[in-house]
This record gives structure tokens, C-alpha cells and sequence, in this order.
């Protein structure tokens, strides 16, 4: 005997896997789209002139300190020119992290996970603790930082 309200449940259950594969794929493809053009603007000559005049100091810093937030502040125009190229950083919004979407956030913390590694001292957790008051970050968008980072994400 056929079981109609089964056969119908599975039937709907592959149409929304079929939707969320799609889904899946598509926003897969928007973000690997963002890692080729991740950044692009340091190539222009504006940019790649005023952050290779300290990209030693830079690199020789700890996030976070006064001596890095000084260097940063010798950079403010240049930032400030690729903050606005740039949507997966805070600043980039005039309401900050409240005016990204999904695909800024996942480059923002991947670009936070790839920025440690310039640094002889970087560690995202701390990266993570010092951007929370830094962006005015909720505890709950911290809390799924720090677990991203416990998976190895």
C-alpha cells in the first residue's frame, strides 16, 4: 500500500534540499568571488605606496597596542580611502558590523584569521577580544567568532 503523506513529505524534503544546495552553491560562489577580489585596492598606487612606507613597523607590531593603533594613525587617510573599497570592514558602514551582511562578515573574520599570520605574535582569540570593543561587537557575533575558531574554521 502506498503511503501518500510519506511519499508527499519526501517529495518536499528533496525540493528544500534542492533549494539549499542552490543557496549553498550560490553563496559559495559570491564568496569565492570576494577572495580573488579581496583587497584589491592595495594595488593601487595611493594605497601599496602608504602601507609599504610601514609595512616593517607594521608587521613588527601587536594588534592592539598603542604602538600599532600610533602606526594607524600615521595611515588614517589611506585607510580611510580603503575602508571605502573595501565593504568587509566595520568602518566601510556607518553603522559598522550592524550594516554588513553575511558575506561581510565571513570576510571580515577570515581576513581577521589571515591578518594573525603577518604578525610574529597574532592570535584571533585576542584579535577577536580587542575588535569587541573596538566595533561594538555583541557578545552573541563574539561567541560565534570564538566557537568558528575552536572548529578551525
Amino acid at each position: 500500500m502506498i503511503n501518500r503523506p510519506r511519499i508527499k513529505f519526501i517529495f518536499h524534503t528533496i525540493i528544500h534540499k534542492g533549494w539549499l544546495i542552490l543557496f549553498i552553491i550560490k553563496f559559495s560562489f559570491q564568496l569565492l568571488k570576494r577572495s580573488i577580489v579581496h583587497d584589491l585596492s592595495k594595488f593601487s598606487k595611493y594605497e601599496s605606496e602608504g602601507f609599504g612606507e610601514l609595512i616593517d613597523k607594521l608587521a613588527g607590531s601587536t594588534y592592539g597596542t598603542d604602538s600599532y593603533n600610533n602606526l594607524l594613525k600615521q595611515l588614517q587617510p589611506i585607510l580611510d580611502h580603503h575602508y571605502k573599497h573595501n565593504s568587509h570592514h566595520p568602518e566601510h558602514y556607518e553603522n559598522g558590523i550592524d550594516g554588513m551582511d553575511l558575506l561581510d562578515l565571513v570576510e571580515m573574520y577570515l581576513d581577521w584569521k589571515a591578518s594573525i599570520k603577518k604578525h610574529k605574535d597574532g592570535d584571533l582569540n585576542k584579535s577577536i577580544e580587542y575588535n569587541k570593543t573596538r566595533f561594538k561587537i555583541s557578545d552573541n557575533l563574539v561567541n560565534i567568532f570564538t566557537n568558528s575558531n575552536k572548529n578551525k574554521i
